[in-house]
């Protein structure tokens, strides 16, 4: 079998994993989500490095709708350079500092019905750890995105001694394992082909769908981005412009005393 296929075989398996043993939970955080966004909130996705893909996944993104807000931060994101300014030591650094998540998140004036993902596939740096503090102590609920073997089986390094999934009232587990990736290729001698790209935007999407069947239960139809590629598509161009309202207004409560 090439090491291509073999791939393809493992990530399906890892699917039918996330789809059997995770859908009860996906359905238990899109409950919150709902719950929230219907009254008013916003829940923030949250991630350093690579997993800021997930936050993006779900916001903004077509099919995406208002009530997510992806609140990445280019420090910590932004390193495609990998050599010299922004490149990748600088980023890898900052989620070892202690205090900077609590900077990120002094920058908002969170309401009584805002909530957090926070997506890291180890959920044990300093920066996840202190996040997902500050936003308890903010007294908002937490949903985690997680692979749980890697979590657990990593020491944590914060100097609490917690990790992600410790503090977070729903734990998804996205079904990567130790290290992410799947491929071991003689010759090599780490791994390739690494997988949380793949459950992880499975589960963010079975998340979305998710929230929108319970937001139009709840009466509260999800306002949509439409794709914008119809191009002289009136109804698309109207319902994007609606979008952008929509969106500009639920942050309203962030920045101003109500």
């Amino acid at each position: 079998m090439s090491a291509a296929s073999e791939y393809f075989e493992k990530a399906l398996q890892r699917l039918k994993l996330l789809h059997e043993t995770q859908s009860d939970v996906i359905d238990q955080a899109a409950d919150l989500c709902a719950d929230r966004i219907a009254k008013g909130g916003l829940i923030f996705c949250f991630g350093a490095g690579h997993s800021r893909m997930m936050c993006e996944e779900m916001t903004p993104r077509q099919g995406g709708f208002v009530g997510f807000y992806a609140l990445v931060e280019l420090a910590i994101s932004n390193h495609s350079a990998i050599v010299g300014p922004n490149g990748l030591r600088g980023p890898l650094h900052l989620e070892k500092v202690s205090g900077y998540a609590e900077e990120i998140l002094k920058s908002f004036r969170f309401g009584p019905n805002d909530g957090f993902i926070i997506i890291s596939t180890s959920g044990i740096r300093p920066l996840i750890v202190e996040m997902a503090e500050g936003v308890k102590q903010r007294q908002m609920p937490l949903i985690a995105v997680v692979a749980r073997a890697h979590s657990e089986a990593t020491s944590a390094s914060h100097q609490s001694g917690k990790k992600l999934i410790d503090i977070a009232d729903i734990v998804i587990d996205n079904q990567c394992p130790p290290g992410d990736c799947i491929i071991e290729l003689e010759g090599l001698e780490w791994r390739t082909g690494p997988l949380s790209t793949v459950t992880g935007g499975m589960l963010m999407n079975m998340l979305r769908v998710s929230v929108a069947e319970k937001l139009l239960q709840l009466g509260h139809p999800p306002v949509l981005l439409p794709s914008h590629q119809f191009i002289g598509n009136t109804s698309a161009e109207e319902q994007l412009e609606f979008f952008y309202d929509s969106y500009r207004k639920s942050l309203s409560h962030l920045f101003v005393n109500e």
